[in-house]
C-alpha cells in the first residue's frame, strides 16, 4: 500500500499602512499525494459489455463488485490571499479578506473514497474541480463605537451622554460562489456494472448562464442533451456551479452600569439581515422535468435575537 502524504508551501508580504491599516498578500498551496481510497476492479470495462466486460468474470466467473484500498488519490489547492486588517483603536476595527483560489481533487472526501468513474479507460475523468472549489470569496467584519459618552468626543456627560453613550455597531459580510456539481442523465443503459456514472453531452461550446430561480432555469438547457447511444457521456464532474451566496448580520450592542459594581450590555442581534435568499443548486438531471430550474433555498430567512448580559 503506498503511504499518503501531504505537502505545504505559503509566501506572505505585508505592509502597514495609514490609517492604522496592515495589508498583506499571499500564495498558500497545499497537495495531497497517494490519499486513501478505493477503486472498483472489478468494475465493467466497456460499455454495453455488462458482466462480460469485468476483469474477474472471465478468469473467475466472479461478478461481485471487488474494492482495492490503496493510496491512489491525488489533490490541491492553490491560492491568492488578500487581508486588511485594523486593530480596534480610535473605536473602530475592521477585518477583510478575499481569496481566489483552485482546488482540484478526485473524489468528494478526504479518505476512505470512491470514484464517480472506475473504469480504467475513465480514471482520468474523475479529476476536476472539488465541489468545495469557490475561487471567488470576500468576507468583511467590523465593530465601531459611537462617538458619544465617556471619554468620547461628543455627549460626555448630561442626557447626550445617558442617551447616546455605550452604543457599538458590529457586521460581518460575506460575498462568495456557490459550490460546484455535477449533472446526471439515464439516456441509453451504459450495461457497465461496477461503478461508473452517466453524464450528459455538452452540445454547446457554452453554457449561458440565464441566472431565473422558480419557473425559469438557472441555466441554458438546451446545451445538453441525453445520450441515446451506449456509450458515456462527455460532460465530467463538477461542470456547473450552484448560485452564489451574499449575507449580512449586524448587531447592535449597548454597555451601560446601572451602579458602581453591575455593568448591563444589552445586545440586538440580526442575522441574514437584508433578508437575501441563497438559493440552492439547479436541479442537476437531464431526465428530469425540472431539469435546470432552482426550486429551494439553502439558508434560514432573516432573524433577530436579542439579549441582556448582566457583569458583577
Amino acid at each position: 500500500m503506498k503511504r499518503g502524504y501531504i505537502e505545504s508551501w505559503n509566501l506572505t508580504v505585508e505592509q502597514k499602512l495609514p490609517g492604522e491599516l496592515v495589508g498583506s498578500v499571499g500564495y498558500v498551496g497545499t497537495q495531497s499525494i497517494n490519499g486513501f481510497g478505493f477503486i472498483q476492479i472489478n468494475a465493467s470495462q466497456t460499455p454495453g459489455s455488462g458482466n462480460n466486460g469485468r476483469p474477474l468474470f472471465a478468469k473467475f466467473g466472479r461478478t461481485a463488485n471487488t474494492r482495492l484500498w490503496d493510496g491512489r488519490t491525488h489533490s490541491n489547492y492553490n491560492a491568492l490571499q488578500a487581508t486588511l486588517n485594523r486593530r480596534f483603536t480610535g473605536g473602530l476595527f475592521l477585518k477583510g479578506a478575499y481569496t481566489y483560489s483552485q482546488a482540484l481533487t478526485e473524489a468528494e472526501y478526504a479518505d476512505w473514497t470512491t470514484f464517480p468513474w472506475n473504469a480504467l479507460s475513465q480514471l482520468s475523468r474523475n479529476r476536476a474541480p472539488a465541489a468545495f472549489n469557490i475561487p471567488h470569496m470576500l468576507q468583511l467584519a467590523y465593530a465601531y463605537e459611537l462617538p458619544f459618552g465617556s471619554s468620547k468626543k461628543w455627549a460626555t456627560n448630561g442626557a447626550g451622554k445617558a442617551i447616546l453613550g455605550g452604543w457599538q455597531i458590529n457586521g460581518i459580510f460575506s460575498a462568495y460562489q456557490g459550490r460546484q456539481y455535477t449533472l446526471s442523465a439515464s439516456g441509453a443503459s451504459l450495461n457497465m456494472p461496477g461503478g461508473n456514472i452517466q453524464t450528459p453531452d455538452q452540445t454547446k461550446s457554452t453554457v449561458e448562464q440565464l441566472g431565473n430561480v422558480g419557473d425559469g432555469t438557472f441555466f441554458d438547457t438546451s446545451a445538453f442533451a441525453r445520450v441515446t447511444e451506449v456509450r458515456f457521456g462527455n460532460v465530467g464532474r463538477n461542470t456547473m456551479r450552484a448560485p452564489g451566496v451574499v449575507n449580512m448580520d449586524l448587531s447592535l450592542f449597548r454597555s451601560f452600569r446601572l451602579t458602581e459594581k453591575l455593568q448591563t450590555e444589552f445586545r440586538a442581534e440580526a442575522f441574514n439581515f437584508t433578508n437575501t435568499p441563497h438559493f440552492s443548486a439547479p436541479n442537476g438531471n437531464a431526465n428530469s422535468s425540472n431539469f435546470g430550474k432552482v426550486l429551494g433555498v439553502a439558508n434560514d430567512p432573516r432573524s433577530f435575537r436579542f439579549g441582556v448580559r448582566l457583569s458583577f
